[in-house]
């Protein structure tokens, strides 16, 4: 029996390499979900055409029209609405999303390093890696968690490590992590359309498929 797809929002502010990734998965028929809309924070941000080209409503909400990010949250709660996703998830989203409600437990965030390592205000994108050489972590990675109202905070589901190589910069250590992330992001997803996920406090239990 096919299972039946879930409905994602996806939240980005950037190129939707992500995006990208989900929509190959998708296409091979390893991701049981149908993106119902794309919500872009700036009108050059590449993920909404990309979207587009797939037929996927692309939704722009540029940030720097709202004052403050809770505002911007409200607005973009309302646009949802219309499309009554079953998860949001958040794919290179420069901007802090206030989890309402109604959807506690069904946002989904990936971070570029370890939680609770290298995490909080200020560390995204090469920020984040930049600070895992300085620092002179031997291992990094990224980590798939259930987004709550405090900065990369929240119940974890998937981490996945790669090794810091002494010849590594920060573009060639995001890469790698990179590659982790379409690995771990669509595992996150595919559990939770399985219905195999359970938030218990601060932990997440993976439960066995049925």
């Amino acid at each position: 029996m096919q299972q039946k797809k879930i409905k994602l929002a996806v939240l980005l502010s950037g190129s939707g390499r992500t995006l990208d990734n989900f929509f190959q998965q998708i296409d091979a028929g390893l991701l049981p979900v149908r993106v119902a809309v794309v919500v872009g924070s700036r009108p050059d941000a590449l993920g909404l055409e990309k979207a587009r080209r797939r037929n996927v409503p692309a939704l722009c909400m540029p940030r720097q029209n709202f004052r403050n990010d809770r505002l911007f949250s409200v607005a973009i709660d309302i646009e949802l609405e219309k499309y009554q996703p079953d998860l949001i998830v958040l794919a290179g989203f420069m901007h802090f999303y206030h989890v309402p409600d109604q959807y506690r437990g069904k946002v989904m965030n990936i971070h570029p390093a370890l939680i609770p390592a290298f995490c909080g205000k200020g560390f995204y994108g090469h920020h984040v890696h930049e600070a895992v050489l300085r620092y002179g972590a031997k291992v990094s990675g990224c980590t798939v968690h259930f987004a709550d109202n405090i900065y990369d905070h929240g119940p974890i589901i998937i981490q996945r490590s790669v090794p810091v190589l002494e010849a590594d910069t920060p573009e060639s250590l995001a890469a790698r992590v990179f590659e982790q992330e379409c690995l771990a992001y669509p595992e996150a997803i595919k559990l939770f359309a399985e219905g195999r996920l359970e938030i218990r406090g601060s932990r997440v239990n993976i439960m066995p498929p049925t």
